[in-house]
């Protein structure tokens, strides 16, 4: 058997040599080395990341309603995996029927990050639609006249490019901080809080679904989804490893579950955000402190207006942040 498969290695050797001259060992080496490179990349393919609809039965607007599910690159072809779950709550200009309108939530946010510009982020991301209730009737010009033609969209390939960011005509000076709350309201109208029971149907129903590490559980929101961050984080502190409000401040009055729990927290702000002024965002944090709450971060961008969410959620740092948390007991 040896003498045979030397004889056959000798004749294919010739062959080669007759066919295309003579050949370098370092050569000969080479063409083994990308053979074996190509081998090993299709030992270890990973299957394309996905975006999905799926559908709940919403108890608040008695009716079905979509919501996003971002399944990462690898999810389909490691069975035997278990993935980091991100729920993230959008803005007040993606209100919607969470059907033919639900794409509007892909304007911004980590599912615009993973989706749109096709950043590798190894979460399974859920995006709920909050409904209107009412301010398509506000007059509200960011709703009113907003197009679908402006809904980014994923491209085969390269990614498409961002948006402009604010512009903004405050001066860069430090604001000083409102310290009694007492007489402002710890909650924007008509938020998150509405459908607090929809949100917590849609995060069990995808646990059961898909392979969710339940110790890696996160929660975000920007804007009016900041604000449901807090508020999604008062009243349910044991169901996420840490929380990322941005651009939306929390009252003292949501803060003493969140403290009992250490539930880490990284705020974002803008300082020269004219929407929601900082001025808000630090009562909330220094009664943490004060509650005795010592896992808080807090991150103003001084030169950024509203939109300082861009950079939170275009850079790696937040998601690294994160995943450096677990749920003890899930």
């Amino acid at each position: 058997m040896k003498i045979r498969l030397t004889c056959i290695a000798i004749v294919y050797m010739v062959c080669n040599i007759a066919l295309f001259g003579c050949s370098s060992v370092s050569d000969n080496n080479q063409l083994v080395e990308q053979r074996l490179t190509v081998e090993r990349s299709s030992e270890v393919m990973l299957s394309a990341a996905r975006l999905k609809r799926d559908t709940y039965a919403s108890e608040v607007m008695q009716t079905d309603r979509d919501y996003f599910v971002y399944l990462p690159k690898g999810y389909e072809s490691t069975p035997n995996k278990t993935w980091p779950l991100l729920m993230f709550l959008h803005g007040n200009g993606e209100r919607g029927n969470a059907k033919e309108g639900l794409d509007f939530v892909l304007m911004q946010g980590p599912l615009y990050e993973a989706w749109v510009q096709k950043k590798d982020l190894p979460f399974i991301i859920i995006s709920p639609q909050l409904p209107m209730f009412g301010f398509d009737k506000k007059g509200i010009d960011y709703i009113t006249y907003r197009s679908k033609d402006n809904i980014p969209q994923r491209l085969l390939t390269g990614v498409p490019p961002r948006s402009a960011p604010f512009n903004t005509e405050d001066p860069l000076i430090r604001k000083p901080s409102l310290t009694d709350m007492s007489k402002v309201a710890p909650l924007l109208p008509d938020g998150w809080e509405r459908i607090e029971g929809d949100l917590i149907t849609i995060l069990d129903s995808v646990a059961k679904k898909y392979r969710v590490n339940p110790k890696q559980q996160y929660l975000s929101g920007l804007s009016y989804g900041g604000f449901g961050t807090w508020f999604m984080a008062s009243k349910y502190p044991e169901r996420f490893a840490a929380i990322a409000p941005v651009v939306g401040w929390g009252h003292p009055s949501l803060m003493p579950p969140i403290a009992q729990h250490k539930l880490p927290v990284w705020q974002f702000a803008g300082g020269r955000d004219t929407s929601v002024n900082i001025k808000y965002f630090y009562a909330g944090l220094d009664a943490l402190e004060q509650l005795g709450h010592d896992n808080i971060r807090f991150t103003v961008h001084e030169d950024k207006g509203h939109d300082a969410w861009t950079r939170v959620y275009a850079s790696d740092d937040l998601y690294q942040w994160l995943l450096s948390f677990q749920l003890s007991q899930p």
